[in-house]
Order: structure tokens, then sequence, then C-alpha cells
């Protein structure tokens, strides 16, 4: 009885981890890709990821529940403080100039002096989901909500030197060390610097725009689409 109520979880994990490793493998991806186009593949395989994925949190909400710990009000207030921050994240992670991590603009060469947005945060798009893994996990201590967000976690960190590694093989040796330090892991410094903000101010403002619009959909169609209300 017990394991007939964590099916629907556990095949949901396994398409999901399988969506996104299978693609890699024997070249699919790049047959897909050569047949199909670029956008339309990425178009095809966001819908596909953003399907699956919803599954897959559902799933968890209807599995059987085996409480860890008890959520309190400090844990209510995580996701409510850490989401507008991951929700910039995301929105300057799509497209970014560094061709070596998810969701980038891989179509043209990265150049050191002129990184954009990526002089912030190299992997934008992977602490976006880091973030909202790690911040839905203090509200959420049952086991199948801790397996769905500590594994996203895991996962969103274990993905950055991963893709750092394939960087350091792409790059030519000479060029690795300014190309990193020019998009960092993270860092706040080119806030501080007026000529990046200058030239930068456009991207970073309609990017900005956009990531308030999409948090207060997000914070507004929670209870509805998830059944859990994201106030405090």
């Amino acid at each position: 009885m017990i394991l007939s109520g964590w099916t629907e979880f556990a095949l949901a994990l396994v398409v999901f981890v399988a969506s996104h490793f299978l693609p890699r493998v024997g070249g699919l991806r790049e047959t897909l890709i050569g047949k199909i186009g670029r956008r339309p593949y990425f178009a095809c395989y966001g819908i596909v990821s953003l399907v699956v994925l919803f599954w897959l949190i559902g799933s968890a909400s209807r599995a059987p529940y085996t409480e860890l710990w008890a959520a309190s009000e400090w844990t209510r207030n995580v996701p409510a403080v850490v989401m507008p921050f991951a929700m910039v994240l995301a929105v300057i992670g799509v497209g970014t100039r560094w061709p070596f991590t998810l969701g980038s603009k891989e179509a043209k060469a990265f150049d050191p002096a002129n990184p954009g947005l990526a002089a912030l945060n190299r992997h934008p798009l992977l602490w976006a989901l880091a973030l909202w893994s790690a911040a839905h996990l203090p509200p959420n201590g049952d086991l199948a909500h801790v397996a769905l967000f500590g594994g996203f976690a895991v996962m969103s960190l274990a993905a950055m030197p991963m893709f750092d590694r394939r960087a350091k093989a792409a790059l030519a040796r000479d060029d690795t060390a300014r190309t990193f330090r020019a998009a960092p892991l993270l860092s706040l410094q080119a806030l501080f610097d007026p000529k990046w903000l200058i030239e930068n101010r456009r991207d970073l403002a309609w990017r900005l725009v956009i990531a308030a619009v999409l948090w207060a959909v997000a914070f507004g169609l929670h209870s509805t689409v998830i059944g859990v209300s994201p106030s405090p």
C-alpha cells in the first residue's frame, strides 16, 4: 500500500531525470536540432520540461505524507524572502552571454572585455534553481518534498563545476583565467562600476521589470496552480 502510493512520484522523478539526460546520449539532441532547427527544438524541449516539472511537483504533493520536521512561521517566510532574488537570477540567465551554462546564448563567442550581465554571475539560471529549491525546503518537511527540493538543490549546485570543466576544456589555456575572471561564479563588484552600469543599464532594467512581473504572476497564481498559499 505504501509502495503503490509512491509509484507516481517515483515515475515522475525518473521521467524528469531521463528528459534531461537522454537528449545528450548518442548525439540525440544534435540530431534533432539538425532536423528541426535550434529554436524549435529548445521551444519544444522547454514546454516538455515544464510539463514534466509540474507533474513532478504535483506528484510530490500526492505522495504519502511522512513528516521529517514541522513547518513553523519562520520556515514559511523563507520562500517569500528568497524567491524575488531567484526570479531575477532566472531572468538574467535566459540568453546570458556566458556560453558554458544553462540557458546560454551559445551561438555567440564570449568576449571577456564585454561580459554583460555575466560579470555578475556565470551560472544565473542554476543559482536561481538552487535558491528556488533550497528556499522551499524549510516549509516542506515531508519526505517527498525533501527528496524533490533537496534533489533539485544538489543537482543545480553540482551542475556548476560540471559546466566549468567543459568551459576549461573548450577555452585556450592562456585565456581561461582571464575569461573566468570576467564571468565570476558570483560577484556584485560590477554593480559598483559606473562604466559597466552605463553599458548594461538597459539590459539590466528590462530584465528586472520582467522578473518583477513574473514574480507577481507566480505569487498570485501559486495558490491556484500549486494549491498552497505563498503568503507566510
